[in-house]
């Protein structure tokens, strides 16, 4: 995810140290690219928790005492020296933030490759198109001046085309978040507009908004009119296929809407292609907050494919 990029595009005046996941070995509890800024009386964002987070913390906060620019890199095997029972192994990079160096955060965009240069007492990044990714170890020799780091920025958020701003669709908003999730949110009537990240679309040309998801994108339809969700469905399948096609419904709307759809020429294979109804099986609810975190976690199990 690039939270931590937004981060530093807001960086105020204050010393701000970061703390960079850079590899990890076996059970650790965040993953490589992970970070957190550290100032002298708080903090944005988390590497795990416990006591590796404590001990990053006091080793972020010690290097604001140095100039801008310095780094140092900690090792932390997960065991009986920080009380943790994960059993790994993380490396970590800490530095001073020195905000003349962020030039590079213009270009910084998820699908891009940033490369991280460690020289002395200073730390290099450039962003580029195209770059092959550099796996490193949590193991061996710690990285010193002149090794290079190559990751990407971070990973392209799924859209999501919500239609629906109701109950439902606003828990769905309100929970995405944190995630990495992009919401593209449209109701037709002219008063949900009221809601902020509402696009009202008069009826008549919703269907432009499915045919322009892009084919990595999530479909979600809640809308309040059944005609409406239909038609919606219609659209949605009709189309290329996208990453998921959602509908929120109960069975006997369900079993109406798949036997229509065959009516207009929707074949069994293309039908399959719809989820319905939404949100992760057994979690049970009618609350709009319930459906709505079965739902993203639904959404959230579609990473990596």
């Amino acid at each position: 995810m690039t939270q931590w990029v937004g981060w530093l595009r807001r960086l105020g005046p204050e010393p701000c140290a970061m703390v960079s996941v850079l590899a990890t070995e076996g059970s650790a509890p965040r993953g490589a690219g992970t970070r957190m800024l550290v100032t002298v009386e708080g903090q944005q964002g988390t590497i795990g928790g416990g006591q590796l987070e404590f001990r990053a913390i006091e080793q972020a906060r010690a290097i604001l005492d140095h100039p801008r620019g310095a780094w140092r890199i900690q090792d932390y095997p997960l065991g009986p020296l920080l009380g943790q029972c994960c059993g790994g192994r993380v490396r970590l990079l800490i530095e001073h933030i020195d905000p003349a160096a962020l030039d590079w955060l213009h270009d910084a965009e998820p699908g891009r490759m940033l490369e991280t240069m460690l020289h002395d007492g200073v730390i290099a990044r450039a962003v580029f198109e195209r770059e092959t990714a550099t796996r490193q170890s949590a193991r061996g020799d710690r990285p010193d001046v002149g090794a290079r780091f190559v990751e990407p920025v971070g990973e392209r958020p799924r859209p999501v085309y919500l239609f629906g701003a109701g109950h439902v669709g606003q828990a769905i908003a309100r929970h995405m978040t944190g995630l990495p999730l992009q919401l593209a949110w449209f109701d037709t009537r002219p008063e949900q507009a009221e809601i902020d990240g509402v696009t009202v679309v008069p009826e008549e040309e919703i269907d432009r908004c499915v045919a322009e998801a892009p084919d990595d994108a999530a479909i979600l339809i809640l809308t309040h009119d059944h005609p409406l969700d239909y038609h919606l469905t219609l659209a949605a399948l009709s189309r290329d296929p996208v990453a998921f096609i959602g509908l929120i419904g109960s069975s006997t709307k369900i079993a109406r809407f798949r036997s229509r759809l065959k009516a207009d020429g929707i074949g069994e294979e293309t039908l399959a292609r719809l989820t319905t109804p939404i949100g992760v099986p057994g979690v049970h609810g009618k609350e709009p907050d319930v459906i709505a975190i079965a739902v993203l976690a639904q959404l959230l199990r579609l990473r990596g494919q």
